[in-house]
């Protein structure tokens, strides 16, 4: 029997809340600083800096939260938000464990995309490009200047791996921690610092009347040192 065209099909709870609350939404409702690219310096990276301090200061929670993008094995995308590490004349640094999905993907296919969203100021900064995996004396060097918390998930482990229950996470991490006040040098094999080498660096200026400015960074070839800049449509 075919369907009835004319049948209403029932909604699930809280659809129509969601959508109204959905395009009731704005964005931008502040004061939006102005970019003018004709300005901008020669490399990404002092643009990079300079913006990232303006965000911060403008109030924007966390600037230094990224999307890490990577691909599997499969060749799907995979994305996840990490933290930023540095950002330096070699690249963008960020760190996670070697067995994690990420450092499975990176270590069969490094390349990889970041981006960074700073809604407080109407700005998004994107980068694409190698990665390479730092060797145990530098991730561990990494790992020395970052809180007893960072010491105690890195030390937890296994992560992206399936977990039984909440309460073996709850029984590794206060061992983890506990170890990490004891010992804060103490060694964690898989924990892994990795620098993206930049091929190509957005910044996205948004705009109240969707006049938005785009200028890209781009490498004229990997061995380039001079950076090609141009703009883009919205």
């Amino acid at each position: 029997m075919s369907p009835d065209p004319t049948a209403t099909t029932a909604r699930p709870a809280g659809t129509d809340d969601f959508h109204s609350l959905l395009h009731s939404l704005r964005v931008w409702d502040v004061e939006l600083p102005g970019f003018d690219p004709a300005a901008a310096p020669a490399a990404p990276l002092p643009l990079f800096r300079d913006w990232f301090t303006h965000a911060a200061r403008a109030g924007q929670t966390e600037p230094h939260t990224m999307s890490l993008a990577t691909v599997d094995a499969d060749g799907r995308p995979d994305v996840r938000t990490v933290m930023l590490h540095d950002a330096d004349e070699h690249g963008w640094h960020f760190a996670s464990h070697s067995v994690s999905a990420k450092g499975r993907q990176l270590a069969a296919a490094p390349e990889a995309a970041l981006g960074f969203y700073w809604p407080a100021v109407g700005r998004q900064v994107r980068v694409r490009g190698s990665v390479t995996a730092a060797g145990p004396v530098a991730s561990r060097a990494d790992l020395a200047v970052r809180s007893r918390g960072a010491l105690a998930a890195a030390l937890t482990g296994r992560q992206s791996a399936v977990l039984g229950s909440l309460d073996e996470l709850a029984r590794a991490s206060a061992a983890a921690w506990e170890r990490a006040g004891a010992e804060p040098a103490a060694p964690a094999p898989t924990w892994t610092a990795y620098l993206l080498a930049p091929r190509e660096v957005e910044f996205f200026q948004g705009d109240a009347q969707r006049r938005h400015v785009r200028l890209r960074y781009r490498r004229p070839a990997p061995d380039a040192t001079a950076w090609t800049r141009e703009l883009l449509w919205p």
